[in-house]
Formats: structure tokens, sequence, C-alpha cells
């Protein structure tokens, strides 16, 4: 992606400054710490002008319901200091002018207000957009004192340039570029250093004439795109080999940005989740191998058994109290030394054999018991890691987060899973991308004759197709399916098991989305 430049702050502030001078600012929401919402209103109309200084995202404009949505803006129960004092100054503060300085990443709203005297004054507020270094300050127009800032800025950080409370406010240093206006003739300097070019910008405009680049400069014939892929966006559209044209600049930023926003926050979510599933994960694998470490210990319970018979069967012929008895083996036909206590007679040494053998039987029993409950969690970790794999909007994540974290709730609340839903010759199926919607396939939408398809061995999507009677061919393309929403979607062949929903069951206090099943068919795909 490319950054927010200083060409873009200047057509924003040219298509919108009209809106912005005489409208109030109604309502103030920090939804995070580098985050801004204003509501400003103008002309009996309402929009939402948004502040971003995350140094990725560094951008301002107005968004809409749709982008608004694919920030994930949450807006806190307890509003931050800055947000607070911001109200205290701002609200319903009316815009009189917006600024730009010279060449900078700079945008200056300047509002009147009264203060604690009912006295007028004119208040600043600067939203500077240059990277890691991008703050919101507000500041007194008239005494140049700064009010407040999103981050305080001290003298470890820079040396040149502290923003606090009570500080004077200063530009930052002036950048030691060149107008292009200007120049007349050929362009001997690389474009990046002249006014208005970022490194993106000058790759853009690569090759073109220089009459070209001042009228650029002069923002005429402001076509703004973005390439398709989102890559990269421009004022004029004919700059981008690849791009889609939009109406206007606000669009243009608003559209750029939520999408890169959406993409890196759900990509976030989607490693904190598979860090934790793996973790988990882990600690099941870890005791599975314990388990089976132990049942090779245990495995010798049978010969305490054949011991406690073998000296049960010859106490006529040995003696109590002896450390050691060589005893004929008439199962295996050989000679056995058992070793014994020789405090204890023959009768309570045999005893002794025996208890350990129930003992041991016990515990394998109590063994295979949790084994095939772990086996039961390692699989249902296994899905849920594909689920957070295929997992393709912040919804499917909200739901797989509520059920790996029982305490989170997710802030929009849906009495139905959104499934996938497909029509294949006549017949509606329905594919669960994660164990909740699958869970809900079983346990809620199917019923007793409705076919239920699954791939055999491996993580999947459930995969239900509402049809008493399919024909071979509908199976088929089910089961074609079941094996594209799959963990083996790129193997060449893979089992699909299938068979109708009466016959399956999901156990006692089994997780979200694990079923056993029996009558079931299988078929290669």
């Amino acid at each position: 992606m490319i950054t927010f430049d200083s060409l873009t702050l200047k057509a924003f502030i040219e298509e919108n400054k009209d809106f912005f001078v005489g409208s109030r600012i109604q309502k103030i929401q920090q939804p995070t710490r580098r985050e801004i919402l204003f509501t400003i209103r103008n002309n009996g109309i309402s929009r939402k002008f948004y502040m971003n200084i995350n140094p990725q995202f560094h951008h301002l404009c107005f968004i809409n319901k749709d982008t608004e949505t694919r920030r994930f803006l949450e807006i806190p129960q307890k509003p931050p200091m800055f947000c607070m004092q911001l109200r205290k100054y701002l609200e319903n503060a009316k815009i009189v002018k917006v600024n730009q300085p010279n060449h900078e990443r700079i945008f200056e709203i300047y509002v009147e207000t009264f203060n604690e005297l009912q006295e007028k004054i004119e208040l600043c507020l600067a939203i500077e957009l240059m990277g890691k270094h991008s703050n919101i300050v507000l500041y007194n127009a008239d005494t140049n004192i700064i009010i407040g800032c999103a981050h305080n800025v001290g003298s470890e950080k820079s040396r040149e340039r502290e923003m606090a409370g009570t500080l004077p406010y200063i530009y930052p240093p002036k950048q030691k570029k060149f107008d292009i206006l200007t120049v007349n003739g050929e362009i001997t300097e690389p474009l990046e250093n002249f006014f208005f070019f970022s490194k993106a910008f000058a790759a853009q405009c690569k090759d073109q004439p220089i009459e070209k680049l001042k009228i650029f400069l002069e923002l005429k014939g402001v076509s703004p795109a973005i390439s398709c892929d989102y890559s990269e966006f421009s004022l004029f559209k004919e700059l981008l080999s690849d791009a889609k044209p939009v109406q206007s600049v606000n669009d243009m930023i608003d559209d750029y940005f939520s999408h890169h926003i959406e993409e890196n926050k759900i990509k976030a979510i989607t490693q904190e989740l598979k860090t934790l599933v793996n973790k988990k994960l882990s600690k099941h694998i870890k005791n599975k191998n314990l388990m089976l470490e132990q049942l090779k210990k245990e495995e010798k319970c049978h010969e305490y058994r054949q011991y406690g018979d073998l000296i049960m069967a010859n106490l006529y012929n040995g003696k109590d109290f002896t450390s050691s008895i060589e005893l004929y083996d008439w199962e295996n036909d050989c000679n056995r030394v058992i070793e014994l206590d020789p405090l204890l007679t023959l009768k309570d040494n045999a005893n002794k054999f025996y208890k350990r053998y129930n003992k041991s039987k016990k515990s394998i029993e109590k063994v295979n018991e949790m084994l095939e409950e772990n086996e039961i969690q390692i699989e249902y970790y296994g899905q849920t890691l594909y689920a957070l794999e295929t997992a393709g909007s912040y919804g499917e994540l909200q739901e797989i987060k509520g059920e790996i974290l029982p305490v989170f709730q997710p802030s929009k609340k849906s009495t139905q899973p959104e499934l996938l839903e497909k029509e294949i010759l006549g017949c509606k199926v329905f594919v669960g991308r994660n164990n909740k919607q699958n869970d809900f396939i079983v346990s809620k939408l199917s019923k007793d004759e409705d076919y239920w398809f699954h791939t055999h061995g491996c993580a999947g999507s459930h995969v239900l197709l509402k049809c008493a009677e399919p024909t071979d061919e509908l199976i088929f393309e089910c089961a074609k399916l079941a094996k594209e929403y799959s963990s083996a979607k790129l193997s060449s062949k893979v089992g699909v098991i299938y068979t109708q929903r009466k016959y399956l069951k999901k156990p006692p206090k089994a997780p979200l989305g694990y079923v056993t099943y029996k009558n079931e068919e299988e078929i290669i795909v």
C-alpha cells in the first residue's frame, strides 16, 4: 500500500472546504488512542469526519456506514482523557476556517468558541499526518499555546520539537525540497526532491513531461481512482494502468484505507487466534504422547495376573519368605523366575500381583477414556485451525473467537450464523465454515432425511444436502463441495463420507461441531 501524501490532502481540502466552513462539531468520539471521530453538521447534513494517526494508515476523510463497519470502530464506555479534552473545548464549536500550511501534511481546523469567562476565542486543531510522527494537537490560535495532544512528545523522542500541554506549538522543520512550479526547462533532480511528490506519486509520474506535472500540482482534471488490487491510488486515473474510478477524492481515500485497515485487522485477529489454538492443540498433543507412554508402561499388567496365577497354582511346591521362585509357565512352555517380596508369604505375594494387575487394568481403562476425549479435542482444534484459515470476514472471526474464548461476547449478536448456501441440481446445499456453523447445521437446520457430507480423516466443512432421495450425480457434486471446503482441497484424491442426518449423534459434552456417525458410505473424489 502507499501512504497519504500532501497533494492528496490538498485535493481533499479543495473538495470539502465548503462543507467544513460554517459547520458545527456536534459529537466527538475516540475509538482508539490513534483514531478520532467527529460528527459535523452543516446545511442540515451530518457527516462523520474520521482522523487516523496510525503510522501505517495515517489519513483523514469522511466515512459512511459501510466503511465505518470495515474499520471495526468500537466506542469505549469510558472516553480517553484527550477525547474529554476535545469535548470540553470543541463540542458545539463553529468551524471558521480550514487550512493546509505550505506543502505540509498538516490539516488545520480553526474553530470559534467561548472560554470560562464567555469570551470568544479561536482554537486550532492540527492533524499532522507524517508517518510515525503523526499526531493531533489542539492549541490556542491566539497565544499559540498547546492545550492537549493525542500523544505527548518529550525531549527524549525529539530534540527539535516537543509536544505537550502549555508548550508553544511550532511547525515541523521545513523540508529541503524544490518547487516544481518555478522550474523552467528540464528537471535535473529526482521527482522526490520536489514538494507534493511522495515516493509513490513520483513513481506514478515517471516519464511525464514537466507541463503535465505542473497541471497535476494545480489539481486540474482530477479523476480519482484505485488500482483493482488495492495496491495504490491516484488523483489521476491515467497514472494507473489497471484502475477503477471513484466518484470523489474523499471516496478514494475512504475506500482505499478502509480496505487495508480491514485486511490488517483480520490478519491480526487471525494470527492471535491461531496462536491461541496452536497453544491448546500442542497441549493436547503433549497429553496424548504422555498417555501413550503410560499405556506402554501398563502393558505389563497381564504379566502380573500370570505371576499371581502361577504362584497360586504352585503354593504346595514353593517356600514362603523367599526373594524369588522359579516356576514352569504352561502357557509359554518355559520356566520363569519371579521376583518376590521376602517379607511376605507366597499367597500374599500372589495377592500383591493381583492388586497390581487390577490397579493397572483400571488405569488403562481410565487412560483410554481420557485418550478418547483428548482425540476429540485434537480433532476439534484441528477443525478450528482450518476454520481460521478459511475465514473471510470479521464476522466469522468473531464467531470463532466467541467459540474458543467463552468469556468474549461479540458486539453484534446474531441468532443464526451466516451459512454458505448453494443450489445444486435444484436442491439446496448448506456449508458450515466454522465449528459454530457446523453445529448449527447438525443441531438446528437438518432433518432426519437430509444427507450429511464430510471429508474422511481431515478437517473440513459440514455439508448438508436438503434432499431425501438424491441421485448419484447430486451426491458426487456434494462430495466435491465437501472436498473443496476442506484442508485436503489441493489433494489429488480424498475420501468423502456421507450418511443421512438420522445416523448422526452428538456425544454428551462434545465440543461444537463434533459428531459420530454410522451407516456411512464413502466416495473418492
